[in-house]
């Protein structure tokens, strides 16, 4: 009898599992939950009145989802080779496309809920800042902003994965995806003709603007470009390894 090959939607639920059931999944997350509490805190009592507005607090919220979703993506991809559960899941999964991509999918359900979680703690935190007369802000957000926050995280944690696939090891990706940012970014400050540059390569530079205020004209142009260099030609080349290295 054949037996029918999981769906995408089961294989997304599953990697979604594997994001969030071990120790390290836990911890980040936890990290991630208690940033956005803290930094809305902080906002609320250290932020000038005019800047807290629902929308800075979803900003400030998302600061957690910025610097460690990326790390949630690197290992999901290389905790299946130190955890030793590569050869499990692809016996099970033959076409490692279709996992890689199960991954993606359940990246990008981790940011729904990660942005679910900043608009509630903003809505919390500008209620505060209201009742106690201490907010000159609206209670809208622009959906434009909502949804730039959204691709922000979204394109933040597949770089991670993208990184995760290219090495295969989680301390060299994680110090690599941290290092070579801020690497360009010094090399900007030191060397003048650098700083135009880092502005179209340096993914920090050009995911910000979505975190904050939206993103239009050259800005789109940037981001491409930065994505280009930093997810799409590292999934690519990822993915090739990944399909090709033997699993013991």
């Amino acid at each position: 009898m054949t037996v029918a090959a999981p769906t995408l939607g089961r294989l997304t639920e599953v990697e979604l599992r594997k994001m969030t059931d071990t120790r390290a999944g836990r911890w980040l997350l936890g990290v991630v939950g208690l940033a956005a509490v803290a930094l809305v805190i902080v906002n609320l009592t250290a932020a000038p009145r005019e800047n807290r507005t629902v929308q800075d607090f979803l900003s400030s919220s998302q600061a957690g989802v910025a610097v460690l979703f990326p790390v949630i993506g690197i290992l999901a991809v290389t905790g299946e080779w130190s955890q030793r559960t590569a050869l499990t899941t692809f016996a099970l999964v033959p076409d490692r496309r279709r996992v890689l991509t199960a991954k993606v999918a359940a990246g990008g359900v981790l940011c729904v809920i990660g942005l679910v979680v900043g608009l509630v703690c903003a809505t919390l935190g500008h209620l505060v800042a209201t009742v106690t007369d201490r907010s000159a802000g609206t209670w809208s957000i622009p959906p434009s902003v909502i949804a730039s926050t959204l691709l922000a995280a979204v394109l933040a944690i597949t770089i991670g994965l993208a990184f995760g696939t290219v090495l295969l090891n989680a301390p060299l990706a994680i110090v690599a995806y941290f290092m070579i940012p801020s690497l360009l970014g010094i090399l900007s400050g030191l060397v003048s003709a650098m700083e135009s540059t880092n502005r179209w390569i340096n993914p920090g530079s050009v995911l910000e603007p979505l975190y904050t205020t939206g993103i239009t004209g050259t800005e789109w142009a940037r981001l491409g470009t930065a994505m280009a260099i930093w997810l799409v030609l590292p999934l690519l080349i990822g993915t090739i390894r990944v399909i090709r290295t033997e699993v013991h």
